[in-house]
């Protein structure tokens, strides 16, 4: 059989048009596909338990899958509680942190005046008008807020949903991707699923791992530096860290400036240290040993992931990209036509380099994972 090959320019532009359709679906679905992806992720940390509680204690599907949807409400109340209370005792310290603040702005005035001659009162003047358009808008915001907290809700109840339907319905889901292609090729796309899966649920196990380690890290840092609210910070940290680079970034402005308002400059250059060195820990030992190099992505693709999906989903946009990303580079390597475009996703790969291992005691050793 003869089979029509296009021109390398007919590709692009079909690539091009695809890639552009895709994003503008993605956009307009944000509200079900946003949920539904994490509620994927999610279902793939419980699938473990859920397949345990099914083949060993032989429960029923659907009550396999109530018992998973169980401890995740447990885990989900016992994170809002943990940060309500975090956030109930950081509000008492909110007035000196307005104080600190004060001091700042006006230092940082006197700073504007020397700098650009701008005098102190023509700089109220500006702040005058920005307060009053800002109290203009009053009802913009508040409708805004409304609009939030209605849209959390929603979410929330989406992702429920859908955790529950992925978990208990995975087998027709999986039958289904299988089944679409052709006879000839269930073999090798049930291989494909089935390692897709698996590395998916180490990744995202290993995400999770990464999190509570940094989590760890960044609270006894905080907690040798005496800077206040270091178990609240320290978690703070490890969640913003699934977003690389400006996560670790904006946690070190957080604690930074936490630590500047109720200590002394020197506790904050001491915390940029150590967040510093809790990076580097993370990037050299924890995202190896922990997360794997197979589903590492560049700096560059990274970056872009974050801008793209801050653009379609908003924040939720910038913590779910680089799981995405991931997923995508696994699906890439193993598929023949695209094996190029999951290189290009990862990191430069050095032929004869070893893994690395430490051996922490006689029957405990830590080794790089692939």
């Amino acid at each position: 059989m003869n089979y029509f090959r296009l021109p390398f320019l007919s590709k692009l532009t079909l690539a091009i048009i695809s890639i552009i359709g895709i994003g503008y679906i993605v956009k307009l679905g944000q509200s079900i596909l946003a949920p539904f992806f994490l509620a994927f992720l999610l279902a793939m940390i419980f699938l473990p338990i859920a397949n345990f509680l099914e083949k060993k204690l032989k429960f029923p599907r659907s009550l396999s899958t109530l018992f998973s949807l169980a401890v995740l409400l447990v885990v989900l109340t016992g994170l809002l509680f943990f940060f309500g209370s975090q956030l109930s005792s950081f509000s008492k310290d909110i007035p000196q942190l307005t104080v600190q603040a004060t001091n700042v702005f006006h230092d940082l005035q006197r700073w504007v005046s020397k700098t650009f001659n701008v005098k102190i009162d023509e700089q109220f003047t500006y702040l005058d008008e920005g307060l009053k358009k800002l109290l203009s808008s009053t009802g913009v915001i508040l409708g805004f807020t409304l609009s939030i907290f209605s849209s959390g809700l929603a979410f929330l109840a989406f992702f429920i949903i859908f955790f529950i339907f992925i978990l208990n319905y995975r087998r027709i889901l999986n039958n289904f991707i299988v089944n679409v292609f052709n006879e000839k090729h269930k073999t090798s796309v049930q291989e494909v699923v089935s390692e897709v899966r698996i590395m998916t649920k180490r990744y995202i196990i290993g995400l999770c791992l990464q999190i509570i380690i940094v989590s760890i890290l960044t609270t006894i840092l905080l907690t040798i530096l005496g800077v206040k609210y270091a178990i609240l910070l320290g978690v703070l940290t490890g969640l913003l860290n699934v977003i690389p680079y400006i996560g670790i970034f904006i946690s070190l402005l957080i604690s930074c400036f936490i630590a500047f308002a109720t200590g002394t400059v020197s506790s904050c250059v001491y915390v940029a240290i150590g967040y510093v060195l809790v990076h580097a820990i993370d990037g050299n030992i924890v995202l190896p040993f922990v997360v794997g190099s197979k589903v590492k992505i560049n700096a560059l693709f990274s970056f872009i992931g974050i801008l793209i999906g801050e653009h379609l989903w908003g924040i939720s946009g910038m913590f779910l990209c680089i799981p995405a990303i991931a997923i995508f580079k696994i699906i890439f390597e193993r598929v023949d036509g695209l094996k190029p475009w999951g290189k290009l996703l990862g990191e430069e790969e050095k032929p004869n380099k070893k893994k690395k291992t430490y051996k922490i005691s006689k029957n405990i050793t830590l080794k790089e994972m692939d």
